[in-house]
């Protein structure tokens, strides 16, 4: 991270006010898909990290159960507050937490971030990987800057001083080393773009799925088996 989180939330509790109506289209795109991804059910419970202004907290939580939302800047959750608030939401949570210390163990069934984990160093990426996968989820869905080629020097989408976007290929091999199959990959630019990763089964979840099986097709429980 180029500079410390307390930079990073001064800096954007500045512009939170206006963060909304500066976004770009790229970032509209990503947010768009990351929603579409993510997808969540009447009962599951969805944890958008990075939130910001709550663009995909707020969309998700009529679709949720409950959507928990973490990040570093006050004044970006004060916005997202606001924002349910007017809306009439109320199965929404803001507070507090990063990508590596989430502040944050109930269940998740969802993870999403867009434009946000692209702060972290490569390495920092990879522990908020590990720490997310460590909860669980089905899914993680995440909208950011990233590489799909050589990054244009002349042009680039990110700021240097303060980001430090992942190549795709660094953060898929990230997903899977924590137990996440990529399903799908969406180029909104040449260096931004939406991974869709979901969770590979455990030992556990299959010894659980065997047992359920069992459960289900025992002869002991079925009225024509003592015929």
């Amino acid at each position: 991270m180029k500079k410390s989180l307390e930079d990073h939330a001064a800096r954007f509790d500045e512009k939170a006010g206006e963060y909304d109506e500066s976004n770009s289209d790229e970032y509209r795109a990503c947010a768009n898909l990351v929603v579409e991804h993510a997808a969540p059910g009447e009962d599951d419970v969805v944890l958008d990290l990075g939130t910001g202004t709550g663009a995909i907290a707020l969309a998700l939580a009529p679709d949720a159960d409950r959507v928990v939302g973490r990040d570093i800047s006050e004044g970006m959750m004060e916005e997202a507050e606001r924002k349910a608030d007017e809306e009439g939401l109320e199965n929404l949570e803001f507070d507090y937490g990063t990508f590596r210390e989430p502040e944050y163990d109930g269940p998740v069934d969802v993870v999403t971030s867009n434009f946000a984990m692209h702060h972290l160093s490569d390495d920092e990426k990879r522990e908020a990987i590990d720490v997310i996968a460590a909860l669980e989820p089905r899914k993680f869905v995440l909208g950011d800057v990233m590489f799909f080629g050589e990054p244009d020097s002349d042009a680039p989408f990110y700021s240097p001083e303060v980001d430090d976007p992942a190549t795709v290929g660094a953060l898929a091999d990230a997903f899977t080393d924590a137990g996440f199959s990529l399903t799908a990959v969406e180029r909104v630019h040449d260096q931004v773009g939406v991974l869709v990763a979901e969770r590979s089964p455990t030992a556990a979840d299959a010894d659980a799925d065997a047992d359920a099986e069992g459960e289900v097709g025992d002869p002991g429980d079925d009225p024509a088996a003592d015929a």
